[in-house]
């Protein structure tokens, strides 16, 4: 908890996502999805250093989209790293925060289904990224 919002907020993705490799094809690095004309390699998985790399680059424009939230700027940008930006405007979460409402924990939890079915693993993410980007 002596680190920074961002660099916990980096280290708990890195935990989720994991090192994707050739097999999670659109997907490489920490869970970044390659888009049409995006040059990055699609014959190799990228390095570890290379995979942070672009994390990082990804995750400065989620924080700087949410900036607007101030101090829940990282929390926000954690949830879209994983559910997309479109998903989190759409939110309860989001809603919540804009207008100053700070009970979220219900709403930021409720964002652990996968192909509509409750996910633990999911679950156990939304609880870590609340116990260490929330700031109350």
């Amino acid at each position: 908890m002596d680190l920074p919002l961002v660099e916990r907020a980096i280290l708990i993705i890195k935990k989720f996502e994991t090192l994707h490799d050739l097999r999670h094809l659109p997907y490489c690095g920490y869970g970044h999805r390659i888009w049409p004309g995006e040059k990055l390699p699609r014959y190799r998985a990228l390095t570890e250093h290379e995979a942070d790399a672009l994390l990082r680059k990804d995750f400065r424009k989620l924080c700087n989209m949410y900036a607007h939230l101030g101090r829940d700027s990282v929390l926000a940008a954690a949830l879209a790293y994983n559910i997309g930006p479109g998903a989190v405007n759409k939110s309860t979460f989001y809603k919540k925060l804009k207008r100053g409402d700070r009970d979220i924990f219900r709403a930021y939890t409720s964002h652990c289904h996968y192909k509509g079915k409750f996910h633990k693993g999911l679950y156990t993410r939304r609880l870590t990224e609340l116990a260490a980007l929330y700031v109350p």
